[in-house]
C-alpha cells in the first residue's frame, strides 16, 4: 500500500467524483457556468462529509491556483489578531489567478471578537477575494455571518455509498473483502468518508493477505462479533429476557463499546424492518450481507408475530440516546429489554 493515507489518496479531484452531495455540487457548478459566483460561502455538515474537498474543487474550478488558495485552520487561528492579519492580506492582488480563495476550516471555533473583526470584510470584500468557511457546528456561527454567506448543507453519505467506496478502494489497492466485512466497515464509519477510509486503511495495513474476512475486521477494529449481536437479536425475537441480558453482559466482559454494540444491533433491526416493509430492496440487502446473516434476518422479517417491530426499535433508540449520560452505559438497554420482554 502507498504511504499516502487512503483519505488523501482518494480524495475527490473534481465535482464529478464527489459522492452524495449533489445538492451542493450541482448548484456550485451552475453558478460557475453562469459566472454568478458570490464572495462568501459557508459549508456545514458533520465531519468527513467532503466540505474541505469541495472547497478545494470549487477554488480549482474557478481557476484559482494553489498559490492563491489559502487554507486556514480556525481551531488554531481563532483570535482577533489572526483575523486582522487576514483582513490586511486580502487587499493584495492574487499572484497568478483571477481570485484569491480563503478556506477557513472549523470556522465555528473563531472567537466572538474574531467574528466581529471579519464581518466588514465578509460584507464588502475586495472583488478578487472569495471566502469559503467550513463548520461541523452551524449553530455556533453568528446569524450576522450566516446572512452574509451562501449556506450549503452537506449530508452524511448513505451506507450504500460508503460500501461502494470501500469496495472500490479495496479493489484499487489489490484487496478483496467479504460482504459482511464491507457492511461492518461502513457501519463503523458512521456517515464519514474520512473515518470509513481510515478504518479501511487500518484493516488493509494489518491484514496478512489480500483477502479480508468479517472475522478479521472484527478482530482488528475491536468491533463486537456478529454472533454476539445475533444472539441478542434472536433472544429478543424469541422473547427470552434472561438470554438477552446474559448476552448483553458479554459486551462488558469483552470490554466492547456499548454504544457501538447497540448501533450495530439497531442496524440489524432496521434491516429486518426494510425486508418486511420494502420488499423491493431485498436483492440490494441480500447483496450486501453474508448469506447466513441474510437468512436469519429474512426469517425474522417473514414472521408475522415477530418481536422485532417498531415498538422494539423505538425503545432501543431511546436507550441509545440515554446511554450518553447514563452512569452504567448498558443500563438503559437492559431497562428497555425488561420493559419489552419482562412480565407485564
Amino acid at each position: 500500500m502507498s504511504e499516502l493515507t487512503l483519505y488523501r489518496k482518494y480524495r475527490p479531484k473534481d465535482f464529478d467524483t464527489v459522492l452524495g452531495q449533489e445538492q451542493v455540487t450541482t448548484v456550485l457548478q451552475n453558478a460557475i457556468a453562469k459566472g454568478s459566483i458570490t464572495h462568501a460561502y459557508l459549508f456545514a455538515g458533520s465531519r468527513g462529509t467532503g466540505k474541505t474537498s469541495v472547497a478545494r474543487i470549487f477554488a480549482n474550478a474557478i481557476g484559482t491556483t494553489a498559490t492563491d488558495t489559502y487554507e486556514i485552520d480556525a481551531a488554531s487561528n481563532r483570535g482577533v489578531e489572526e483575523v486582522r492579519a487576514i483582513r490586511e492580506a486580502v487587499h493584495t492582488l492574487p499572484f497568478e489567478s483571477k481570485h484569491k480563495v480563503y478556506i477557513l476550516d472549523e470556522a465555528h471555533m473563531l472567537t466572538k471578537e474574531a467574528w466581529n473583526a471579519l464581518l466588514k470584510t465578509l460584507e464588502e470584500p475586495p472583488k478578487h477575494v472569495i471566502f469559503i468557511m467550513a463548520t461541523t457546528e452551524l449553530e455556533k456561527v453568528p446569524e450576522t455571518v450566516l446572512s452574509r454567506c451562501q449556506v450549503f448543507i452537506f449530508k452524511k453519505p448513505t451506507l450504500t455509498i460508503l460500501k461502494s467506496v470501500i469496495e472500490d478502494i479495496a479493489k484499487w489497492e489489490g484487496y478483496s473483502l467479504e460482504k459482511g466485512a464491507v457492511e461492518l466497515i461502513a457501519l463503523l464509519g458512521d456517515g464519514s468518508f474520512r473515518d470509513t477510509e481510515s478504518i479501511l486503511q487500518k484493516i488493509l495495513s494489518a491484514s496478512k493477505d489480500t483477502k479480508i474476512s468479517l472475522e478479521e475486521v472484527e478482530l482488528i477494529t475491536g468491533a463486537p462479533k456478529g454472533k454476539l449481536i445475533s444472539d441478542v437479536l434472536l433472544a429478543i425475537e424469541h422473547k427470552k429476557l434472561n438470554e438477552s441480558l446474559v448476552a448483553l453482559s458479554e459486551v462488558g466482559k469483552e470490554n466492547l463499546d456499548p454504544k457501538l454494540f447497540l448501533r450495530l444491533l439497531l442496524a440489524r433491526m432496521r434491516t429486518v424492518m426494510l425486508l418486511r416493509f420494502a420488499s423491493e430492496m431485498e436483492e440490494e440487502i441480500k447483496a450486501s450481507l453474508a448469506e447466513q446473516d441474510f437468512e436469519v434476518l429474512k426469517k425474522i422479517a417473514d414472521t408475522k408475530t415477530s418481536s422485532i417491530n417498531s415498538k422494539t426499535l423505538d425503545e432501543l433508540l431511546r436507550a441509545y440516546e440515554e446511554m450518553s449520560f447514563a452512569v452504567v452505559k448498558m443500563l438503559p438497554v437492559e431497562l428497555a429489554l425488561i420493559r419489552l420482554l419482562g412480565e407485564k
